[in-house]
């Protein structure tokens, strides 16, 4: 299964406050969306002093892995903990990646009603500016994805440049596949991040994105083609960071190291102000 095995977060599915100065999470807050016909849920962590500070800040969207429950999003304990140790306040946003009866859709449009790209690239970042205090440019939106995340963001962030100024994937793949994450599916051009980059090269000439990709090598289904990205774009002189790591395709890798990539994606956003 691509899935990972992330930590879920207990408690009501409400806004949940805690002492003042800390952190604000709110587990399930949603929105009508046109994209996938329906409601999209997603979870908020807000920083440390938010209720009182006046500040916008960055917004770092997470993707979550597939195939998953329709309540995977709330998974991002460890994540917010990484952000916390980060020491650069920003907004974290988890949207719901999957659904009780569509759980591996990949983070791409497939037809009217069943759009996650749409809803995740053009409606959730439009329904979050309205209600948070956010810093409404894309130099202060980064994506980030875990496993199928990791497709999910990189796909999403070449295709929707304007939006985002800061992509990163860990432990991830670039072409969509099925629930195993061992057989390829073609859904198109426009879904294989290998061809995306082809036809994006100019628009990242003039919309310069911060592209970086960790994964375990140990990881025996997606180190392969993690190295492929990074030959590919080293060939076409696109600036990324790309680095192996000991381990493989689980928790305990991401855990060690979320916080330090968590810090490389900061720092190329704007801060907050």
């Amino acid at each position: 299964m691509k899935r990972a095995g992330i930590l879920i977060l207990a408690g009501a599915l409400v806004a949940t406050v805690v002492a003042a100065g800390d952190p604000t999470r709110e587990l399930d807050a949603y929105f009508r969306s046109q994209a996938i016909g329906g409601t999209l849920h997603y979870a908020v962590y807000l920083p440390a002093g938010y209720d009182t500070s006046g500040l916008r800040y960055p917004v770092v969207y997470f993707l979550h892995g597939l195939p998953a429950g329709a309540t995977a999003y709330k998974g991002v304990g460890f994540v917010e903990q990484a952000l916390d140790s980060a020491r650069r306040p920003a907004i974290l946003v988890a949207p719901q990646g999957a659904r009780w009866n569509e759980p591996d859709p990949e983070y791409v449009d497939h037809g009217p009603g069943d759009r996650w790209e749409t809803a995740i690239a053009r409606e959730l970042p439009r329904v979050v500016d309205a209600r948070y205090r956010t810093i409404r440019s894309r130099d202060a939106r980064g994506l980030v994805g875990l496993s199928a995340g990791g497709f999910g963001a990189m796909h999403i962030a070449l295709a929707h440049l304007g939006e985002f100024s800061v992509v990163e994937s860990w432990s991830g793949y670039f072409h969509p596949t099925d629930p195993t994450g061992t057989q390829a599916l073609d859904l198109g051009p426009q879904n294989d991040v290998h061809r995306q980059l082809q036809a994006t090269r100019a628009r990242l000439l003039r919309l310069p994105t911060f592209i970086a990709f960790y994964v375990g090598s140990g990881d025996s289904r997606f180190a392969a083609e993690n190295e492929q990205l990074n030959q590919e774009l080293a060939r076409a002189r696109t600036p990324h960071v790309f680095r192996f790591y000991p381990g493989g395709h689980g928790q305990a890798l991401w855990g060690r190291h979320a916080s330090a990539w968590l810090s490389l994606a900061l720092a190329r956003l704007a801060p907050a102000r």
